[in-house]
């Protein structure tokens, strides 16, 4: 049975979560100190589930905590949703954002989706989201051709490339020949067709804008 450990201080909502997750062969640990769940050891859970309106510690900074320390998957469960934070929350490390209130099943998709991309069904190797797949000229979203034109595939190639740091929108335009000539606002319009591509198979930003420093590509 995979652990789960559940961030959260409303005693009656952890409840129910975890009777219902315990029915589908989920076993839930509830904490309702932030302090508390950073000295816990995470070696025993497959999956963080965080609230962000936690007491004496905001829970993006929770977040950011536990991502320092670990490459566990995090769904952001929380009555907080604004545009901001959810934006905010990914690009600390969190790998989904469910506002409340939801419906439990949407939970446990999500819950079983993220397993399944870390593989914690099985092979504890985590699978790569992106693959370069260079005699195809194309890159697979989880096993998912994506069918880029040459100028997104060398686009997505860099970011792939520098998975996890920001690469400055010069250096993309530099090491990519199809666009080599074209300014910023061509770029823009190059990354947000590959977005529209990934959209289908995630509801995650996986490319993400860092205004005045580029972009950058999180699994």
């Amino acid at each position: 049975m995979k652990r789960l450990l559940l961030i959260e201080d409303d005693e009656e909502f952890a409840s129910l979560i975890h009777d219902f997750l315990a029915k589908r062969s989920l076993h839930v640990d509830i904490c309702d100190d932030p302090f508390r769940a950073l000295v816990t050891p995470l070696e025993p859970y497959s999956l963080i589930l965080l609230d962000l309106g936690l007491p004496g510690m905001d829970g993006l900074d929770v977040c950011r905590e536990l991502r320092k320390k670990s490459t566990i998957p995090i769904i952001i469960s929380s009555a907080r949703n604004s545009t901001a934070d959810k934006v905010t929350g990914l690009q600390i490390g969190a790998d989904d954002y469910l506002p409340k209130p939801y419906d439990p099943d949407e939970l446990y998709a999500r819950i079983s989706s993220l397993l399944r991309r870390a593989r914690a069904f099985g092979d504890e190797t985590p699978k790569k989201s992106f693959v370069v797949d260079t005699k195809a000229h194309d890159v697979l979203f989880l096993d998912h051709p994506l069918f880029l034109t040459e100028a997104e595939f060398e686009v997505a190639s860099q970011l792939i490339k520098h998975n996890g740091n920001v690469v400055s929108k010069e250096q993309l335009l530099y090491d990519s020949p199809a666009i080599s000539s074209m300014d910023g606002k061509s770029l823009e319009m190059i990354i947000s067709k590959i977005r529209t591509k990934i959209k289908p198979y995630s509801t995650k930003e996986h490319i993400i804008a860092l205004r005045g420093r580029g972009y950058r590509l999180v699994e």
